[in-house]
């Protein structure tokens, strides 16, 4: 099916973000469309950094059906909804706006985007294992939760300021207790013995920085993730393939989420392998 993004009376939807301009949620949510037969048009919004509240409400009131939100706004997101859902609830932010007749709704995808590409994309069952998250910022935040809910026996938080790591755990403590997770947190340093999976979730590949902790960390043919993807990604991906690690970039993540925002919205549930694969070579041609 094609369709014309300026055709009226589709329904719209949006990423709000600021920067926004590089999003790939376009690319997606059209692929998803087209391959559902949904009939709807997705934009790119560029939110003030001290208007995003206002800039939601008028893309609202302008007949928007919902909206993905990007850094650095997912935290006020939260607040401007009348239904919060769980997992948003526990990281503390959300990445989804649906805009409903009696309320909005938000929603926090990231973490069940990242277990499902674990599970289904790179075929590592989640539960029973050992895993180490890196990063108790908004994106570790934002996964923390589904990765407990899927059932690994230990899930340990690290991060450089260790305070915000026993934070992070704290405000998940029941929902491991609930099922059956021991999680730890510290400093960097904390983590000892080794993980079956990795999760990288601190802003290092962003920033260029060294790769957060230490090779000893990783077990043998351990799954490592960086939920950066493309350049930024390469080093912690370099990292993993030089001691032995399975190496996985966030890209998979970014569909599996945008597929989990795009059931909430619509009803239906899109195959994510072949737009995955739409996207890995849209990027690689620098389109």
């Amino acid at each position: 099916m094609t369709v014309d993004a300026h055709e009226p009376g589709l329904d719209r939807y949006a990423v709000l973000g600021n920067p926004v301009a590089h999003s790939q949620s376009p690319f997606i949510h059209e692929a998803f469309a087209r391959q559902t037969g949904q009939r709807l048009r997705y934009e790119r919004v560029l939110a003030p950094m001290d208007g995003f509240a206002e800039t939601v409400r008028a893309f609202a009131a302008a007949g928007g059906r919902g909206c993905n939100v990007t850094v650095p706004f997912k935290f006020e997101v939260p607040a401007l909804a009348t239904t919060v859902s769980v997992r948003a609830q526990l990281a503390g932010a959300a990445n989804v706006l649906r805009f409903d007749a009696e309320g909005w709704w938000a929603d926090n995808t990231d973490g069940i985007g990242l277990v499902r590409d674990i599970e289904a994309g790179a075929g590592v069952p989640l539960r029973g294992k050992r895993v180490l998250l890196v990063g108790a910022g908004g994106a570790g935040a934002g996964v923390l939760g589904p990765l407990l809910e899927a059932g690994p026996a230990v899930v340990m938080v690290v991060n450089r300021t260790p305070d915000r790591a026993h934070a992070l755990a704290a405000r998940h403590g029941d929902w491991a207790a609930r099922h059956g997770v021991r999680l730890k947190a510290g400093g960097l340093d904390a983590a000892t013995g080794r993980f079956d999976v990795v999760v990288n979730a601190s802003a290092s590949s962003l920033a260029g920085a060294a790769v957060p902790v230490a090779a000893e960390r990783l077990a043998e043919g351990a799954l490592a993730v960086d939920l950066m993807y493309g350049a930024p990604a390469r080093p912690f991906l370099d990292w993993a393939s030089a001691h032995g690690a399975v190496p996985r970039d966030g890209l998979g993540m970014l569909v599996e989420q945008a597929a989990e925002a795009f059931y909430g919205w619509r009803g239906c549930r899109p195959d994510t392998a072949p737009v995955l694969a739409a996207l890995r070579q849209r990027l690689e041609m620098g389109t």
